[in-house]
């Protein structure tokens, strides 16, 4: 069996963005924007997750555009943390990378899913 790159990294960024949640409510006292943070951050691996058991393909494709969705948001509230000085440039470019990457890697299986729906 392959192994399922989107879903082990959008695993592994949202036990990153727990963490970040963790820090942000302890260390910054930030309790508003780290709960959004919270919120789409993670509901992009739960969402990838939810796609493998799709009932269809179509089914499949608007999981994935929801997770798409969700990653996009995500990325504003880490550009807005990092803006506001609640995170650093460290963190925030670590956070983006890899956010970059499951970006890139979502809109890749949307793209070629439609195409072989197509066919």
């Amino acid at each position: 069996m392959r192994d399922n790159i989107v879903k082990n990294k959008s695993f592994a960024f949202a036990l990153r963005i727990v963490k970040m949640y963790q820090f942000l409510c302890e260390y910054k006292k930030e309790f508003v924007l780290s709960k959004q943070l919270l919120r789409s951050g993670t509901a992009v691996g739960a969402l990838v997750r939810e796609a493998e058991q799709a009932e269809s393909q179509a089914d499949f494709i608007h999981k994935m555009a929801i997770a798409l969705k969700e990653a996009n948001e995500t990325e504003y509230w880490i550009e807005l943390l990092f803006q506001s000085n609640y995170i650093d440039e460290t963190a925030y470019n670590l956070m983006k990378t890899d956010l970059t990457e499951i970006l890139k890697l979502l809109i890749s299986i949307i793209k070629t899913s439609k195409h072989n729906t197509k066919k």
